[in-house]
């Protein structure tokens, strides 16, 4: 029977992040992806040039027509853009009874910009990260969310122990911005175990959607059947690969291979 994944995200048109990445990553994982989009962006490999968002009751009526029919296993958040459509978001989560939930907390780039307002962050961590099985910030999003500046293993534990008393069952607390030894390491407290991953550095500028597709890539094992930690493990393997075949295209940072297997074949004719 074909699992089903949900996204509720912000759409990216360049294609490198956002929905457009989680429905790639549950293609690749064999899952049927569904999708409740946020909001509308103009942007590419150079970066968003304009964003709009969709009105709360929209987004909440995209969440009851995909799970109404199809159910959903695993659902993840990415860009959720307001308050209002936090709350939104949060309210169908709850009604729905959505367990299996990976909250993206997408308030600050990899490379610092702020994307959140401080209502809606401060919704966010009321409303939505209690609800959530795994949070995955980035360094910059668990040092709002935890009040703690990252520059040390030491400091990403205690942030992610502040952060788990905030109500989610685990935190993923990413460094890909730390430099050095710490780049690209993360992690893992579910308020009984620590764990540190850690996978080989990629060298390659085009990383565009890494944090989209990783928690898309949990969502998708989640969905399938993994449990949490195992869902991390095999999203971090899959991100990596994806790294390794990242596409050079645009003038700007182009984004990591999806469909990394099939570049090496591409399809006859």
């Amino acid at each position: 029977m074909i699992q089903i994944a949900l996204t509720i995200a912000g759409s990216d048109s360049g294609g490198g992040a956002g929905i457009q990445a989680d429905l790639k990553t549950f293609a690749f994982h064999r899952v049927h992806g569904a999708s409740a989009l946020t909001c509308i962006t103009a942007q590419n490999t150079l970066g968003v040039d304009r964003v709009q968002a969709l009105s709360p009751e929209m987004v909440a009526a995209q969440i009851d027509a995909v799970v109404g029919d199809l159910g959903a296993s695993a659902v993840k958040t990415g860009m959720l853009f307001n308050r209002e459509i936090i709350e939104a978001v949060t309210d169908s989560i709850e009604r729905w009874r959505l367990t299996e939930l990976v909250v993206d907390p997408v308030m600050v780039s990899r490379t610092g910009a702020r994307l959140l307002d401080d209502r809606a962050i401060a919704s966010l961590i009321e409303n939505l990260l209690p609800l959530a099985s795994i949070v995955t910030p980035n360094r910059y999003e668990a040092s709002i969310l935890s009040g703690i500046e990252i520059d040390s293993l030491e400091t990403m534990r205690e942030a992610a122990a502040i952060i788990h008393q905030l109500g989610p069952a685990a935190v993923l607390v990413k460094g890909g911005g730390l430099p050095g030894k710490l780049r690209g390491v993360d992690l893992w407290f579910d308020g009984q175990e620590w764990e540190t991953f850690t996978t080989k550095t990629v060298e390659t500028t085009n990383t565009h959607g890494t944090g989209c597709t990783l928690s898309a890539a949990i969502a998708a094992n989640l969905a399938l059947g993994a449990n949490r930690k195992t869902a991390v493990k095999k999203a971090k393997t899959y991100v990596t690969k994806a790294l390794e075949h990242a596409l050079a295209i645009g003038h700007g940072t182009g984004p990591v291979g999806h469909f990394y297997p099939l570049l090496a074949s591409p399809p006859s004719s």
